[in-house]
Formats: structure tokens, sequence, C-alpha cells
């Protein structure tokens, strides 16, 4: 029995990055590649970061809310650009280092977000949820006063402040506080950088967190305020109950770092009551964590056929430092930071569908290691074979040629969204399903036009499911794609009409552009529509019975409805009112009234008529 995935070694996070750091691995998949632990650290604590590389970026930012904040202004290196209506970034030859990467995303709105991660040759994936700059109260300058949230966290001001520019501000000041859980499932979306730090002695290490909040100043006008100048404030930060049993008396203090993106200890925080108390003396995010050796790490993941296995949900437990988790990318590689020589425990999981549920028999340890190391790992569970995906296609601007530089968007059902650029044109997606013939949802995005395909839906023919050539053409709003034999597809992109009732029930015809009956160059298709269904949504057999379907392609040829034909159509989208899309996909075998034997695929997006 397939279980549900459980933390239980321990009850803190430290950053494996795995969730934002969708990278791929050095080539060899053994070899170190280098030692973060010298006792010798480097004077500039820059240089633990190699030299500088160009590597290539997809993200996404959302809300609180899970939703896509469109119109952020993403940095990294000496790169920008903005994200699209689904909260999308590409931004492709960014300038980094070979070890870190740092990403910046700003929106009004909003208190600055950002994501660290270790870069690759491959395809970096983040996501940033960024936090609302919600004013948890005002305050006057000259005041002591304490802010507080109902989960405990607070902050107690002096009442001095400044600007930016060094000089002191008088005033009203506009106080956001935010907590940040490390039992939260969206910590990692939600705070700054990664759990990577430099410690008093200049030595680059990893984090545990117990907590961390964010502060935030502003004017009655909106600027930025901090503490003046020899000023401190106080802050308490609130233990989960499931963490305050491990707890240290006394923890360091660790600020993050905003123009470089990594964390820095200054102070330290005691143990009073379920919360940490400490005082600081500027403010951006302060985190309450135990800082140990580290090592990079890159897996990669495939299953017995050594095809990448993509989607994948990773986790390493240790036992005395947490656990950590992330996704594959399309490549099957997955990059991080792992507590050194500490023997470790890797699990793979459905990542947004299946309820997140692990995958059985695929469990096991590794380690330890001294140094960065890179991975392979081979998942020959029956159960990977019988659960994975491939997902083909290719995609086209609207006057034929090939997207270079876009993206698809897909949603099997019950799951979670997963993204994946399109440079050539074709693209290939490899993922884990826990049901067979699962509805799938497909969305293409020209990211230099803006253009879309809109959201075209599917069913899945397990294993695999190609779903042809998909345009990114926002005039043209529905189509009919097939192809016979495996030959040429065939496209319809208007003069098409969609009835329902009569004597066929619902009907999909073409005849010509100017649809005037023009049986030499017509597409018609019929369903009997089946009232036991859902919406009348499911598959359908061939045939001219009850609940069954016929079709007429390139007139007059069409099939034989006394032979022996096998055709599946799915119903997978019906639209209940005019202008409403129904979509359509079907595929198998007949013969034509002269005995040939034919195949045929299809695939049709169109809107309701009546």
């Amino acid at each position: 029995m397939i279980s549900t995935y459980k933390t239980t070694i321990s009850k803190f996070l430290f950053s494996l990055l795995f969730i934002s750091s969708l990278s791929s691995c050095n080539e060899d998949p053994t070899g170190n590649i280098g030692d973060n632990n010298s006792s010798n650290p480097p004077t500039n604590f820059i240089e633990n970061f190699g030299q500088t590389a160009n590597h290539n970026f997809m993200g996404q930012v959302v809300d609180l809310q899970n939703n896509p904040v469109s119109g952020a202004l993403i940095m990294i290196g000496n790169s920008s650009t903005n994200t699209d209506n689904n909260g999308i970034f590409i931004i492709r030859n960014a300038q980094v280092f070979e070890k870190f990467a740092y990403i910046k995303a700003q929106k009004a709105g909003f208190i600055d977000g950002s994501r660290s991660l270790v870069p690759s040759s491959g395809v970096n994936h983040v996501k940033i949820m960024l936090l609302p700059q919600t004013v948890t109260q005002t305050v006057s300058s000259e005041d002591i006063e304490t802010v507080s949230l109902s989960n405990g966290a607070q902050v107690e001001l002096s009442g001095q402040y400044s600007n930016l520019d060094g000089s002191n501000y008088s005033g009203n000041v506009q106080v956001t506080l935010h907590f940040l859980n490390p039992t939260d499932d969206t910590i990692t979306q939600q705070m700054p950088g990664m759990l990577l730090a430099q410690n008093y002695q200049n030595e680059a290490r990893m984090l545990e967190t117990l907590g961390m909040v964010a502060v935030e100043l502003r004017s009655d006008t909106g600027e930025k305020l901090n503490l003046s100048e020899g000023s401190e404030a106080t802050i308490s930060v609130p233990l989960d109950p499931e963490t305050l049993s491990g707890a240290p008396n006394e923890i360091p203090l660790w600020y993050f770092d905003e123009d470089n993106g990594y964390w820095i200890e200054e102070g330290s925080a005691t143990l009073q009551g379920n919360s940490y108390v400490g005082t600081v003396s500027h403010f951006s995010f302060w985190n309450c964590d135990i800082p140990t050796e580290y090592v990079n790490i890159c897996i990669n993941i495939s299953d017995a056929n050594n095809t990448p296995l993509s989607n994948l949900g990773v986790s390493i437990e240790s036992e005395f430092n947490g656990t950590g988790y992330g996704v594959t990318n399309e490549t099957g590689d997955v990059c991080g930071i792992i507590p050194a020589n500490q023997v470790l425990n890797l699990s793979y999981f459905f990542n947004g569908i299946c309820n997140n549920e692990e995958i059985p028999n695929t469990s096991q340890t590794f380690g330890p290691f001294s140094q960065d190391v890179n991975l392979s790992f081979v998942l020959d569970a029956p159960e990977v074979e019988e659960y994975l995906e491939t997902i083909t296609g290719v995609f086209n601007k609207c006057d034929g040629s090939t997207i270079v530089n876009g993206y698809v968007e897909g949603v099997i059902e019950g799951g979670s969204s997963f993204y994946n650029i399109v440079t050539d044109g074709v693209f290939e997606i490899n993922v884990l399903s826990c049901n067979e013939n699962s509805n799938l949802s497909i969305t293409g995005f020209d990211y230099d036009t803006l253009e879309t395909t809109g959201e075209i839906n599917y069913t899945l023919t397990s294993p695999e499911t190609d779903l042809g050539n998909l345009y990114a053409c926002d005039s043209v709003d529905e189509f009919i794609q097939y192809s016979i034999d495996g030959g040429d597809l065939e496209y319809i992109l208007s003069g098409i009409t969609v009835q329902e009732g009569g004597q066929f029930g619902l009907e999909i015809q073409y005849f010509g552009e100017d649809n005037n009956n023009n049986w030499d160059e017509c597409f018609w298709l019929s369903i009997n529509l089946n009232p036991n269904y859902p919406n009348n949504e499911g598959e359908y057999q061939y045939g001219y019975g009850n609940y069954e379907f016929g079709f007429i392609e390139t007139c007059p040829v069409y099939p034989d409805y006394n032979a022996n034909n096998e055709i599946i159509l799915n119903l997978n989208s019906y639209g209940t009112t005019i202008g409403d899309y129904i979509d359509i996909d079907f595929g198998g075998s007949y013969f034509d009234y002269q005995g040939n034997p034919h195949t045929i695929t299809g695939v049709i997006h169109v809107k309701r008529d009546n």
C-alpha cells in the first residue's frame, strides 16, 4: 500500500533547497566538486561560490494564496525581466556564480522576495512566494511600542528611526511583521535566499531554522525606513510545539543580506518560555538557526530505461539535521546542500498529485559525504513504470514557425501545475501520475509575443501521449486537427459549427470555409451523449448505437460502421453555454468501405454555437 509521506526523524527544516534549485548536475555522476568546510576559509566570502558562469532560469512568482503575481520585476545578476500573467519568468544566460545564484523579485504591495540556489547547465526552476506588504500596526517615532501577531511573534521598537540615507526620521511608522514557521509547507518558498550563511569566522555554513520573522518599516508616503544608528529593537520568535522540545537555550541570530543573497550571523537569542528573544540593530529578515557543516549535492534520477524522471518529489532525511525536499526538473536533476558527514535517507514521492504519497519500494540510505558530490539513481520499482507518462508535442507560432522562447503549462487531473520551457518548438515531458488515462490540460505561451494557445484538454493515452501541433495564436480560438495513418496533421481552423440536439446529439461539422455543404472538403462528427456521465464527459466507443459516436473525415471517405472498428473518443470538457469550449481527443483503428485498414488520431477544441 502506498503511504502518505511524513517527516519522522526531525522537526527542524534544513536547506537542501531542492525546493527551488531544480537544476542539472555536472557531467561526472560520482565525482567530487569541492569542499565547503575548509579550516582556512577564504578572506572574501564570495570566493566560496566559484567563478562566474552563465545559466538559464525559469520560475514563478505567487502570493500567499498561490495565485500568480504578474508584472513582478525579476533580477538575476545584470539581467532582468517581468513576470507574465501566469507569474512566469524566463531569463537565459544570466551571469551568476558556479555554485551560487541569487534571484530577486519585487512587486508593489509585497515585501521583496528572493531565492538562492546552486545552478548548473540545465534550466534552473524556482518558485518565489511573496509576502504581502500589509501594515500590522502604525506607530509613532519617539515612542516605545510593541507590535505583535496573534501567533506570538512580536517586535519592541525604541522609537528611533532613520531614512535610508541615514538622516533622522520623525512621524508615523507603518510596521509590517510576518512570522515564518519552519513547519509550514511553504516556508521554503516564502523565505528569502536559501539557508546558507556566513558565520562570525567567515565560514560558509548550512542552517537549521527554528523560526524567522520579517520586519519592514515605512513612512506614511511609503518610503523605506530603518532603525537609527545606535538604536536597537527586541524581537520575539515563537517556537512551534513540534520544535520546542529540541530547542537549545541560546541560539545564534542571522539576518538576510538582501544585496548578496545569504544570511549573516549577528547576535544571539535566548529561550524565554516558548519564544526566542534577542536584540537587533536593523531590519530585514531575522532567523533563529543552528549552523552545521555542509556539502553540495546534485542528483540525477531516471527509470530503468534511462528516461529522466521529472516533476518527481525528493526528500532527504538526516537524523540530526532534519529534512529537506525538492522536485526534479525536466532532465531528472535536483541540487542542493546537505549536512556533511552524516548517513542520509533518500525517498521519492508524487509531487502535487496522488495526495503527495510516497512511491513504495524506493527509499534508500546513502552517504556520508565530506565533499561535494554528484550522484545518479535508477528507480526500477514497478510503480515507477506503471505511473510514468510521456507527453510530447510541437509548439508553433500562428504562422507555423516554431516557438524559440516559450513554455507549456500542464495540469494532470488532481495535481498541481508543471511548466516546461520550449526553445526549439519540440517538447517532451516525463511525469508520474498515479492514475492511467487521467485528464490533462495543456496551455502553450509564446513568451516573446505573449500569445497563447488557450487551455486545451486531453485524456492521457498511457504511457505516451502525442499532442501533435499546438499554435500560440490568439486569433485562432478553435480548431480540429487529425492525422490518418500517421500522415501529416490536417487542420481546420475556421468554418466550424457546433450544435447540440437533433438526430445525432452533439454535432461538430465543417463543410468548407463558407460552410456551404461542400462534401469534397468536410469533417463531421457526432456523439450520442451519455446522460449518465457527469456533464456528459467520459469515454465513447465508435458506433451508431446509444452513447456512441460516429464521424466522417475528408468526405465522402468514412468508416464502414459494420466493420470491426476500434476507435475511442474522450469527451474531456463539455461547455454548458454558448461560447463555452468543448474538448475532445480520439484515436484508434478502422476500415473504410473498400475494406482498407486505417488509423486515426485527432484533437478537437471548439466552442458551442447553441
